[in-house]
């Protein structure tokens, strides 16, 4: 069960967002809001590791469970829907916890729409700003083409800033991301293989993770 459909869950995470851990991207989150008159932005659920965070997954955009009206006002894997779900099965089948991950998006502010190229270029120095507050960052996992997209311009704009991080591309979570064109068993072939590179995604991270970190600094 997705813990954001109980209040308790909810009114806890919403007196604990700016608990040490999270206090210094949540305030980094409400300096961004309405920021180039962008709009607002949700913060991210104590629940995850913040400045903490040994992963840090990169979505599209926030959806509609992040709004404070009918949702969380968080990103969060214990979000009421089939993407925030899907990312806690994965976290789960990897040995990840929410722990040890941060949540974020290519575009940060709330459009619940596909972001044009300026937006992601938007996104960038947020990315970057975020990246400062991680220092025991070790993964970074990028899931769907807009995430892949920002962390390009990311890495051209800042080459030595993503230096030492383990990048992983893969799908969204999201149901969009199985679907595709051709006939019914071609669909269904590339739904198992997308579904199972989300899965081998998660399980690289995790590997990351359990790897000593003397010997994750002598491969990098």
């Amino acid at each position: 069960m997705q813990r954001m459909r109980q209040p308790a869950f909810r009114a806890q995470q919403a007196r604990d967002r700016y608990d040490p851990h999270v206090r210094a991207i949540n305030v980094l989150i409400d300096e961004l809001i309405g920021r180039d008159e962008r709009g607002w932005m949700p913060h991210v659920a104590p629940v995850h590791g913040g400045v903490h965070a040994r992963v840090l997954t990169v979505l599209r955009d926030p959806g509609k469970k992040t709004l404070v009206d009918g949702g969380s006002g968080f990103l969060c894997v214990e979000n009421d829907d089939d993407t925030a779900r899907t990312q806690k099965e994965l976290m789960a089948g990897a040995g990840v916890t929410a722990a040890e991950m941060t949540p974020w998006n290519a575009y940060p502010w709330y459009i619940n729409a596909k972001p044009a190229a300026l937006q992601l270029e938007a996104g960038v120095e947020p990315l970057r700003r975020l990246l400062e507050l991680l220092p025991d960052l070790r993964v970074v996992l990028l899931q769907g083409g807009e995430a892949h997209d920002v962390w390009r311009r990311f890495s051209r704009r800042h080459p030595d800033r993503g230096q030492g991080l383990e990048v992983i591309e893969t799908y969204h979570p999201g149901r969009r991301a199985l679907l595709s064109k051709g006939s019914r068993e071609e669909m269904a072939a590339k739904r198992a293989a997308r579904q199972a590179h989300r899965r081998q995604a998660w399980l690289r991270a995790g590997e990351v993770l359990n790897r000593p970190q003397s010997s994750y600094r002598e491969e990098v």
